[in-house]
């Protein structure tokens, strides 16, 4: 079988280059593909200045990453910064990066619509990063997918695709940096093109010139977040009194020995753990998927509206705006639904939890779509601070 191209040309209709049902099948978990022109035409919806405005945002996330060529050393600092930090930088060798910029700048959002063949839930954020000529965060890898797209400027990427890439760390740097990096691949990407990456691949971006660079990221965890989280939910239910025990205890042969009447009471004592049974985990992973990486908490109004003006406010020609850091998804449940929102979740009819899913903002002729548990699950919602109502401006 022919192995599929490491580099196709994109276009307006298809952003992939390629109907999406052929990368998944191809590339997606799989291997890497640089598209030509994903975008064409493409302009940054923002500029460099207002990358560096939300930097010195208290809750945004910021770090920038200098090198010093000659000793090859590398310096990390975090956010948030001052106005004045950035005319002092130099003019190479320096990389600005903001993670979740789709929750503070609109336009940047609208960028996730074009990843629709994905499941919205495992989309986790689009991090920007300005980079000055030379700036780069070194060769590295990433435990998830991602698709770097250029929105201005160039940067030249590096990648080994090769199955058998040395994936070690440096230890004399903060970062995880590879200790060896061989590229077989090497590319400059300029406004439009995009590269997309699945786990585990090294790659290495340095700017050509000043550039800006869009990451959509996937939400990815580990094996052992999954494990951990799922033992905490189990573990919050059982009572304190609830403890290894020995009522048959023999008089032991000798006292030093862990004997394998102890091994069966472990066993006992660790009966919970397969107490998550298929709707458990279901619900449970719907609740975590949702929280897991949360840019931010969400702070409840002070004075949430009443359902009553809800309706009426919408039925006047008002809406609700989702909130950037809600997080919406739903499962299956025989033939209803449940919602999960940033960990908590409700039961209703599927066609509701598919709309208050998927929409960022409901007016009132979805408001009249809702059951009675889909609009009972919107006013929690609206009380949880996930929707914001805007009420029609008076004339």
């Amino acid at each position: 079988m022919k192995t599929p191209a490491i580099e196709v040309q994109g276009s307006a209709r298809q952003p992939l280059g390629m109907p999406p049902a052929a990368f998944l099948r191809d590339y997606w978990q799989k291997r890497p593909l640089l598209i030509r022109q994903a975008f064409p035409g493409f302009v940054s919806p923002m500029t460099p200045e207002d990358l560096a405005g939300l930097a010195c945002e208290e809750a945004a996330l910021a770090r920038i990453v200098s090198h010093d060529r000659r000793r090859d050393r590398w310096q990390l600092r975090t956010g948030p910064f001052a106005e004045e930090d950035f005319p002092a930088m130099p003019d190479h060798d320096w990389t600005l990066l903001v993670q979740d910029v789709d929750k503070w700048d609109m336009d940047v959002r609208a960028l996730l619509a074009h990843f629709r063949f994905l499941p919205a839930w495992r989309l986790d954020d689009i991090m920007v990063s300005f980079a000055a000529p030379g700036g780069s965060v070194g060769a590295h890898v990433d435990q998830y997918d991602v698709f770097l797209l250029q929105a201005h400027g160039h940067r030249r990427w590096l990648i080994d695709s090769r199955p058998d890439a040395p994936t070690a760390f440096r230890d004399d740097a903060e970062l995880k940096l590879l200790r060896e990096f061989h590229p077989d691949h090497d590319w400059v990407l300029a406004p439009g093109d995009m590269l997309y990456l699945p786990p585990g691949v090294p790659h290495h971006g340095v700017a050509t010139d000043a550039c800006l660079t869009f990451s959509v990221g996937m939400r990815a965890p580990s094996a052992a977040e999954l494990i951990l989280d799922a033992v905490e939910e189990l573990v919050a239910g059982l009572p304190e009194e609830r403890r290894y025990a020995d009522p048959d205890l023999a008089l032991p042969a000798d006292a030093h020995e862990i004997d394998d009447a102890a091994f069966a009471r472990v066993h006992a004592a660790l009966a919970p753990l397969r107490a998550l049974d298929e709707a458990g985990l279901r619900d449970w992973f719907g609740r975590f998927v949702t929280r897991y990486r949360a840019a931010g908490e969400i702070a409840p109004p002070a004075r949430p509206p009443k359902p009553d003006a809800v309706a009426a406010a919408l039925a006047a020609g008002g809406r609700l705006l989702r909130h950037p850091h809600a997080r919406h998804a739903w499962a299956r449940e025989g033939r209803r639904a449940r919602l999960h929102a940033n960990g908590g979740s409700w039961a209703l009819g599927v066609a509701d939890a598919r709309r208050l899913a998927g929409a960022d903002t409901l007016t009132a002729a979805d408001f009249d779509a809702l059951g009675t548990d889909g609009r009972a699950a919107l006013f929690a919602l609206v009380e949880r601070g996930h929707y914001l109502l805007q009420k029609k401006p008076r004339r």
